[in-house]
């Protein structure tokens, strides 16, 4: 606890005082830890694990996938944790880099441009598109990253091009220039496999969505695989024996799955560790014909939390 004897000092300095504890404070609570009783770490079979044990993996692997419901306060809790501790304990030996679905390729030069302390934070969030939940949910683990001089990888494809396909099917990109290509993973880019294939058809099967042509949906989704893996495997061939933290929606890794198989595609001996976290009602209890071998760890977070943006806003 912090404590300060103002008696002694004169009105200015009292101000100037009040003000350093209010953003040391704030400070404290963007990087509080998750709250223990509202989780609950298995490996992939359901036994009782540990975040220690996640650390102690991480260092074992060269990619770590942290998979999230967007909305999950807990999780991104434990994602700021994990971060951290990870910074923490392997940075003195090891490159550590921290990649996000949540930013586009084609803003890797303004990310980059914040992180060097070029740009004002205002003129970073108003020209890389930040998700609506950046604030809360994403901007302590860049603000880490920026403090402790770590990049930041901008991961995932431009939406318009995730859209151009699946509106039209991947044939669709061959059309853009050979500059817009870059922001892509090299095309054609890879095929889903037959396991993911049957996950997302399975999930999408009799929606609204899927009366657009659900092929060029999952197309549409591979190119967010795909292009994500690329950004990582190009990251590590300029970057020898760097450890990368990457943030995604769990279904682009589950199972070891999506992203996952194209990073292997890429980076054939990358190893890779998966960690899925979702909320549930019944959190303490492993259900495994829904849970087992969802990561390498799964994480299930309590539902009850209310969430850290409402979806759709």
């Amino acid at each position: 606890m912090v404590i300060c004897d103002f008696t002694s000092v004169d009105k200015n300095m009292k101000i100037l005082l009040i003000a350093f504890l209010m953003v040391f404070m704030i400070t404290i609570s963007g990087f509080a830890q998750a709250n223990e009783a509202n989780y609950r770490v298995y490996d992939a079979a359901g036994n009782p694990s540990s975040l220690d044990k996640i650390l102690e993996a991480v260092g074992q692997n060269d990619v770590v996938f942290l998979g999230e419901n967007h909305d999950d306060a807990t999780a991104h809790a434990l994602q700021l944790q994990i971060f951290k501790a990870a910074v923490e304990r392997y940075s003195k030996d090891r490159k550590v880099a921290l990649s996000l679905e949540m930013f586009e390729r084609d803003v890797q030069t303004v990310v980059n441009e914040y992180l060097n302390n070029l740009i004002s934070e205002s003129h970073f969030l108003s020209s890389s598109r930040p998700w609506n939940n950046y604030k809360q949910d994403y901007r302590p683990l860049v603000e880490i990253a920026k403090e402790q001089k770590l990049p930041v990888i901008a991961a995932n494809a431009p939406r318009r091009y995730v859209n151009m396909v699946s509106r039209g099917g991947r044939e669709t990109l061959n059309a853009l220039s050979p500059e817009a290509k870059k922001w892509l993973a090299p095309l054609p880019y890879n095929q889903p496999s037959e396991d993911y294939t049957k996950k997302f058809k399975a999930l999408m099967g009799g929606s609204p969505e899927s009366n657009m042509g659900i092929n060029k949906i999952l197309d549409s989704q591979s190119l967010w695989d795909a292009t994500m893996s690329y950004s990582i495997a190009d990251f590590l061939k300029e970057n020898k024996k760097s450890l990368v933290i990457h943030l995604n929606g769990a279904f682009h890794t589950e199972n070891r799955l999506g992203t996952a198989e194209h990073l292997l595609r890429y980076r054939s001996k990358t190893k890779i560790l998966v960690v899925t976290m979702r909320y549930e009602d019944d959190f303490t209890n492993f259900n495994k014909s829904k849970h087992e071998n969802l990561g390498d760890f799964v994480i299930l977070t309590d539902s009850k939390v209310p969430r850290s943006f409402k979806q759709g806003s």
